[in-house]
């Protein structure tokens, strides 16, 4: 049965034309410079209003892109110079509001050079709501004039999508790290130094390879190296049995399974590490067990290297089983079945069919499993011990006694290094083949059974770390019901949740007393606020990306991984040092928070997207180009359906993560704004240890019920492909 194509209104079969576009771009430019406070709370005003009667000029300039737009859009169509005119006015706009907010600081120019243009008697906080409209406005003018002048084969929808991106990109991930990064190559006074530099760089503690030659430490950048290594490959492999088995086999608790296989990713890290220690460190449970039974003497061996892998495996294999879920889904029986029509077994079918078609996923996981691991800070922090990573060596430097920010930029810088290889290294493995699996035509072929070796290693690889997870999972829900599980009291008390979740009938109605109230509702909203918007930020980049030929493709592509490999300390620390001063004073509101989460898991959904997409042939949007549907028509109406996994990996992870995220927010939290994952720092700090499990166990159910209502309110896709049981279709497929 071939996927049908929609039928088009008849509004839809028409592009959008500049001609529509510009000038509501223009008329909302009008309404941020004319009727829109430019600053946020303390200087009330427009632009125009503060340029004529507050004696602020500099703000007046604007106002000259606005009018070359203005004219350029007043030309005829047809004439060559209208996109010139149309792009050189926006990005002067565009320019001079960077430009004016990083010169007039709060006590007046902060570049002195900008006085050339006129006096500047007074200072300026940060842009407002009328800044970052006119901003945004200026953008999407620029994007319009270039697709006017030809570039991106005319389509507005997607000069659009490429440039506010890539602004985004720019302002909240370039800008505040380079912010901090500048300090690798200052010294304290902030001159250049490179000399200082390289001895920062070359350091014994970063490099040093004492492990293999004198039984001593090796540095943080081979620790880090081999740990992101073997926590992108193992989690890989097990997510990618976890999805074999709940796809094509018979294992009757394949739900269970998948439940199972989500339960980490959904849990705070630190927690996930006390529960490892209550097991297996020196006074724990299966210890103290070994050494009863066995006459094993308890050691430390779960403090370094093998804890840390163990719990970054049970947060990153969950990842991994959503994303491989939907790259399995998307292999084609048929060619599974053209196969075996030839006569070729079950093996060596998977080895050269099947195989071969799920290398993007494989590489797009692993690559998300390398990063992750490279960036991931609180598990190393609890179980690390002598066992150092780049991620907590950052963290001390700036943090701890040393104070040292050009080290910690250094070792940042590292870790940038270490991406683009794993990044460099996925595009050589995955070369230039074609992935195509999905297309317009019928599929009608049966899913191949797993070869029985495939399977067996699938079964011997899930089950043990299902049943792993289940326990460590029955001890952290054990942990909030009783007095402290730490110190081996089982007493059972409703105490901690009394605490932290106290609700009480007032005079005024309801009261939420407990503690941990005010940190659970912010982290809810900023966490619902956050997922949608870096599903779309993600998905979108990922189509532009995939489905798109424009220069600099592969470097903007690049860009938006950034991101993730930047520990959450540095980003936290940089969103500080960038977003504490005028022109983007941000710190301390419940929006840094949103904006942290939205680009730090943003390249999740850029990889899921991509995954997914390198199934999808392209004639599925050619076929709706064809019957002049815009780009944006046939993203909405074509692409997005037949994206669904990638859109419910993305949401979760994103609300997930946003829920359970530690290192960057520790940094930004504030008394109005607090978060779970800060309370519960907090009190695993004082040792409160059962409070901190009881929140999570509270947090793990919550977000249990939100994942099943993302999977139902999303849907899943319908290919039209059969079971092997005659007559039925697979789950979802109609």
């Amino acid at each position: 049965m071939a996927i049908p194509v929609p039928a088009l209104p008849a509004s839809a079969g028409r592009r959008v034309r500049f001609n529509f576009t510009i000038p509501v771009l223009l008329a909302l430019a009008a309404l941020a410079l004319l009727a829109t406070p430019w600053y946020g709370e303390r200087i009330e005003g427009s632009a125009l209003a503060l340029a004529w009667s507050g004696g602020r000029w500099w703000l007046a300039p604007t106002v000259l892109g606005w009018l070359v737009v203005l004219v350029g859009w007043r030309m005829p169509t047809d004439n060559i110079w209208r996109g010139r005119v149309i792009t050189a006015g926006a990005l002067f706009g565009l320019v001079w509001v960077l430009l004016q907010g990083f010169a007039v600081g709060m006590r007046g120019l902060d570049w002195a050079w900008f006085a050339v243009f006129g006096p500047v008697r007074d200072g300026q906080p940060g842009l407002g709501a009328g800044g970052f409209l006119t901003l945004g406005v200026f953008t999407l003018l620029l994007s319009q004039g270039i697709a006017a002048m030809g570039k991106f084969r005319g389509d507005g929808f997607i000069s659009g999508a490429v440039w506010s991106i890539g602004l985004l990109v720019g302002l909240f991930v370039f800008f505040p790290v380079a912010r901090v990064l500048v300090s690798a190559f200052t010294n304290q006074s902030g001159e250049l130094d490179l000399a200082l530099a390289w001895e920062r760089l070359t350091a014994s503690d970063i490099w040093g390879l004492g492990c293999l030659i004198s039984g001593t430490s090796c540095g943080v950048a081979w620790n880090s190296l081999l740990l992101a290594v073997l926590a992108g490959v193992l989690s890989t492999l097990l997510g990618l049995a976890f999805a074999l088995l709940a796809l094509r086999s018979g294992f009757r608790w394949r739900r269970s399974l998948q439940v199972l296989s989500i339960l980490p990713i959904i849990t705070p890290p630190f927690v996930i590490a006390l529960a490892i220690i209550v097991l297996f460190g020196r006074t724990g449970m299966v210890t103290v067990w070994l050494e009863t039974w066995f006459g094993i003497e308890p050691s430390r061996w779960i403090y370094g290297l093998p804890g840390v892998l163990i719990s970054q495996l049970l947060s990153q294999t969950p990842l991994a089983f959503m994303i491989m879920l939907g790259v399995i889904q998307g292999v084609s029986p048929t060619l599974e079945e053209a196969s075996q029509t030839l006569r070729a077994t079950h093996w060596y079918t998977f080895k050269t069919v099947t195989w071969p078609l799920l290398r993007p996923g494989v590489a797009n996981t692993c690559l998300l499993g390398f990063v992750e691991s490279l960036a991931d800070f609180g598990n190393p922090l609890v179980l690390g011990g002598n066992f150092e990573v780049l991620s907590t060596k950052i963290f001390f430097a700036v943090a701890g006694a040393q104070n040292d920010p050009g080290r910690a930029a250094i070792l940042a810088l590292i870790l940038l290094v270490f991406t683009l290889g794993a990044f460099w290294l996925q595009q050589r493995w995955l070369g230039k083949a074609s992935y195509v699996t999905v297309t317009g035509k019928g599929d009608a072929g049966l899913p191949t059974p797993l070869p029985k070796r495939v399977s067996a290693l699938c079964y011997a690889t899930a089950l043990p770390w299902a049943f792993f997870t289940a326990a460590l999972y029955l001890l952290i829900l054990i942990g909030g019901f009783v007095l402290d599980i730490g110190r081996g009291d089982f007493e059972p008390t409703l105490a901690h949740f009394r605490t932290g979740f106290l609700v009480e009938w007032g005079e005024r109605g309801v009261n939420w007393t407990g503690s941990a109230w005010d940190s659970f509702f912010t982290t809810v909203v900023v966490s619902a606020i956050a997922a949608p918007l870096t599903t779309a930020i993600g998905l979108l980049t990922a189509y532009v990306v995939a489905r798109q030929q424009f220069a600099g493709r592969r470097s903007f592509e690049f860009m938006t991984m950034l991101s993730f490999a930047i520990p959450g300390t540095v980003i936290g620390i940089a969103y500080i040092v960038a977003f504490n001063v005028p022109p983007f004073e941000l710190t301390g509101t419940g929006l840094i928070l949103v904006i942290c989460f939205v680009f730090r898991n943003m390249p999740v959904g850029v990889r899921a997207g991509m995954a997914a997409l390198s199934q999808l042939d392209k004639s599925l949007d050619e076929a709706s180009l064809t019957l002049r549907a815009g780009s944006a028509y046939t993203l909405r109406r074509i692409i997005l359906p037949l994206l669904r996994p990638a859109i419910v990996a993305t949401l979760v992870f994103s609300f997930v993560h946003a829920m359970t995220a530690v290192s960057a927010v520790i940094f930004l939290v504030s008394a109005k704004y607090n978060m779970a994952t800060a309370y519960i720092v907090g009190r695993v700090e004082v040792g409160e240890y059962a409070l901190a499990i009881a929140y999570s166990t509270l947090l793990i159910i919550f977000m249990l019920l939100v994942i099943v209502l993302i999977k139902v309110g999303v849907g899943e896709r319908k290919l039209g492909r059969r079971s092997n049981n005659p007559g039925d279709l697979l789950p979802g497929a109609h």
